[in-house]
């Protein structure tokens, strides 16, 4: 077999995906685009490839040996956004999952162990691929050596052989280091010769083969100027060459044959991906885990239970093939207690009074497994699960929100409970997923069902060791079943008016692609990158943000930077929106409500946040999106149940920023909130040091985009992006606002040493968030683990509040015998339905609750409207 070896350039790729994907982050904030995009990469690579053996070689520090020769080499590199260093931990990460090897060395770059190495290996008779985005490597392709380069994204590769560099320069592979010494680099800050660019170089180099001989014959060179260019700048041309040549000589001390690359370990890979929520990446991986040990059942299957099948039982356990639980059937049900299990088999169990009896019994205690989930489950097929004392799902989930479990048997792991099989393993994945005999699912089941009690013992004392009971018993437990009634019931659409909204889309999209294909010139495929590029960058002349081979990047950030432009670019920009909007949402929202209802049955995932923070699936109602005028008006299909009713919604005012003020405790802060000022405003006026009167609306934009950006930790990098400023004006922005507000940046600094002595901070209602990263030797990681620290609390606190008014509300409704149902949390607002005589009421009790779910220094404020839709009540 044909031994190849594969180097790649770590950082490099790592940057090209950074730059290349949008910035995206998984639940817990950690930011992910770098490592999907090496993902990406590397998927594709191993499996175009086949290597025999691979190494990643990563630069090792900002110093190397070039720093001596020219202490401005690479000086003019904007430093590296936190957002991309902190994911370079996780794509060692994913290496190490892959088991492939990875290297740096002090002093040298990634390139020049690349060099090193695939000398070496070509001596020893191995075919080598490089893969970097970085055009400097391809100096090494040889008959044995081929450099394949990122273009265009990740996976679209240039390869690079001798003959390709022929064609493309008309020069071999080692004068590109010549052309680099001629022309220099601006990326790396080689300066080369003043005056000479590349198609100079070229030409200079086909006459006289390198810059030594170049040098050797100034007097040949045709042009006056071009020659005293030459002469005046001999060294500087000497000494760039030597700073773009790659070292082949590092002192590695390593054999290739410990490169060998053997494959991925799936369980390390799939538990990686989970927890950076890869859900395309985890499609792909099986596991291949099974149980340490696994439990010996004695449980009974039975078919017609009796009221004495009960009698000891306090844990039950509904099993269920698909995670939409609003429509999946039940494959059986699992009660266990006292020893003694029984298992209950498919729907049939329905039709039991004995069952269904000791269900309603709220005297009858029971512990089960996703409460929401459960109770939704029996209810429809009749039964109301009363009685619910414990949920091992949502214990688990407060004593250690970092940890995301895919199933019973991952988080029965999480607290001692090694012996249940994973659901994988008993029903397989994806499509092949699909129940095995009876005797096989309940036994399974039935395991669940018995270590529910176990595990009620072990998460109640965990739950008591964090001082988490109160959270737990007075806030997740009864929201659970809150939002059960909420994902019960349902929100209506009015799908006649959804379809109408999806011709007028269709209308208006037809006139944007006309109108734009009026401003063009010329009719073109919008949805075409190949052929947007050529529109916008060569018949209308626009400067080209991200060029390749292969055409121009027209990605959303490369077309907002190009708006003020040329206005055929926010067409473009609201023309994708618009279609996003009629294929995402109206048709996706039609395609989901019931056909006989008309409602939507979102699903809320109380579970899943670090914050503490809802979010919805299925679909999801919290991302509608309102920044066009046609997206907000989607709202108008959703109605009330009745035509004698309205949508109420209610949303509390800049509670984070409030929040915020609280905890930290300064006194412009809370001052501002006590005296009702514009929060922006008044930020404006003392960042900006201007009266009311002299803050323009431009002044407020960015004391609004800094407000919020200190709440989620915004880096000057990514206040810049959000402002379309330079990082220097970014970070004395911010530097302005904590000198404004001292009780935050003494906050920030006492949070942060709170969580490196706990290992975690917690919100004002006591919830944890654990940060292993604070204490982190990786200067990167650590400062993720720093912003971390100080927007959980800020957050967090906000969830909980508005998870207490959810509570208060819904008690005061029940109180006060009203008929108005919560229909939906979206962030930081509740949506009613509400029958027309219960307005008063609703006007007078909304607020009043809400605004007094906590206490805090400042008051909650909440706004609220009503009409007949859901967009009229904003």
């Amino acid at each position: 077999m044909e031994k190849k070896l594969v180097l790649i350039d770590g950082n490099s790729i790592a940057y090209r995906a950074f730059f290349a994907l949008p910035l995206l982050s998984n639940s817990k904030g950690i930011h992910t685009n770098a490592v999907y995009g090496f993902a990406m990469m590397l998927n594709k690579m191993l499996k175009d490839e086949q290597p025999t053996h691979i190494l990643v070689a990563f630069d090792a520090g900002k110093t190397t040996f070039r720093h001596e020769t020219f202490k401005e080499y690479k000086g003019t590199r904007q430093k590296t956004p936190p957002e991309l260093s902190e994911q370079f931990s996780y794509v060692r990460e994913l290496l190490k999952a892959h088991g492939i090897p990875y290297f740096e060395l002090e002093n040298y770059e990634a390139d020049d162990i690349i060099g090193t190495l695939s000398l070496q290996a070509e001596k020893e008779g191995y075919q080598v691929k490089v893969y970097s985005g970085d055009k400097d490597l391809t100096q090494l392709a040889t008959d044995k050596t081929t450099v394949c380069i990122t273009r265009k994204g990740i996976t679209d590769i240039e390869v690079y052989t001798p003959e390709h560099v022929q064609e493309k320069y008309g020069l071999s592979p080692l004068q590109i280091i010549d052309m680099k010494g001629l022309m220099g680099d601006a990326s790396d800050n080689i300066p080369g010769v003043p005056g000479v660019g590349e198609k100079t170089a070229i030409k200079l180099l086909k006459q006289f083969h390198s810059v030594e001989q170049l040098l050797q014959s100034i007097d040949q060179v045709s042009g006056a100027k071009l020659k005293e260019k030459l002469t005046d700048n001999q060294e500087m041309a000497v000494m760039s060459k030597k700073l773009a040549t790659i070292l082949r000589s590092v002192p590695l001390d390593m054999a290739i044959d410990r490169l060998t690359y053997s494959g991925a370990n799936d369980d390390e890979l799939y538990d990686l991906y989970r927890d950076l929520e890869f859900k395309t990446l985890l499609d792909g991986i099986q596991r291949t885990s099974e149980p340490d040990e696994a439990v010996d059942v004695d449980f009974d299957i039975v078919h017609h239970p009796e009221p004495a099948h009960f009698e000891q039982a306090d844990a039950v356990y509904v099993e269920m093939m698909d995670v939409n639980y609003h429509k999946a059937p039940v494959a059986g049900i699992a009660v266990s207690g006292s020893g003694r299990t029984i298992f209950l088999p498919g729907e049939s169990v329905f039709e039991s009074t004995a069952f269904k009896q000791w269900a309603e019994n709220a005297s009858a205690r029971k512990t089960v497994y996703d409460a929401k989930r459960t109770v939704i489950a029996l209810r429809r097929h009749g039964i109301e699960l009363k009685g619910i004392d414990f949920d091992i799902f949502l214990a688990s989930y407060l004593i250690n929100p970092a940890e995301s479990p895919e199933d019973f048997a991952a988080t029965a792991r999480l607290h001692g409970e090694n012996g249940i099989a994973p659901d994988e393993a008993v029903y397989g994945k994806g499509a092949k997923r699909a129940l095995p005999e009876e005797a096989v699912y309940a036994k399974h089941v039935s395991a669940k069902a018995e270590a529910l009690s176990r595990l009620d013992d072990t998460c109640r004392r965990e739950l008591t060791e964090n001082s988490q009971n109160e959270l737990f018993d007075e806030l997740e437990l009864p929201l659970a079943l809150i939002l059960a009634d909420m994902e019960s019931e349902g929100v209506r659409v009015d799908t006649v008016r959804l379809n109408e909204m999806g011709t007028e889309l269709k209308r208006r999209l037809a006139e944007m692609e006309a109108t734009i294909h009026g401003l063009a010139g010329t009719d073109f495929n919008i949805n075409s990158p190949k052929q947007l590029g050529v529109i916008l960058f060569e018949k209308l002349g626009l400067p080209a943000v991200k060029k390749t081979k292969t055409g121009y990047s027209t990605s959303a950030d490369v077309l907002e930077k190009l708006a003020p432009a040329h206005e055929i670019v926010q067409y473009i920009l609201d023309y994708r929106q618009i279609g996003k909007l009629q294929s995402t949402y109206i048709e996706g929202l039609l395609k989901v409500a019931d056909p006989d209802t008309h409602k939507i049955h979102t699903r809320f995932n109380q579970a899943l946040t670090q914050t503490g923070r809802l979010s919805s699936t299925d679909p999801n109602l919290q991302n509608i999106p309102i920044r066009l005028e046609e997206g907000r008006k989607i709202r108008q299909a959703f109605i009330p149940e009745k035509a004698d009713s309205v949508m109420f919604a209610a949303d509390y005012s800049q509670i984070e920023l409030r929040v915020l003020a609280h905890i930290s405790g300064d006194e412009k802060l809370i001052d501002a909130f006590q005296q009702g000022l514009d929060i922006h405003t008044a930020t404006a006026m003392e960042v900006f040091h201007v009266e009311e009167s002299g803050v323009t609306s431009n002044m407020r934009r960015q004391a609004k985009a800094v407000n919020f950006g200190i709440v989620y930790g915004i880096s000057d990098y990514g206040l810049s992006q959000n402002l379309g400023i330079t990082r220097k004006d970014a970070a004395e922005f911010i530097d302005r606002y904590l000198n404004t507000y001292p009780g935050v940046k003494e906050y920030m600094d006492s949070i942060i040493r709170e969580a490196k002595e706990k290992g975690f901070v917690t919100t004002l209602l006591n919830r944890r968030r654990y940060i292993p990263e604070i204490t982190s030797r990786n200067f990167n990681l650590r400062s993720f683990g720093e912003r971390t620290a100080m927007n959980t609390p800020i957050q967090g606190s906000a969830a909980d509040i508005i998870k207490k008014a959810m509570i208060d509300v819904a008690e005061r409704l029940e109180r006060e015998k009203l008929t108005s149902k919560l229909l939906l949390q979206v962030h930081d607002e509740l949506i009613f339905d509400v029958p027309k005589e219960e307005i008063d009421q609703m006007e007078r009790i909304v607020p009043e609750v809400m605004e007094h779910a906590f206490e805090l220094d400042v008051p909650l404020k909440v706004d609220y409207s009503f009409g007949p839709t859901w967009y009229d009540a904003k």
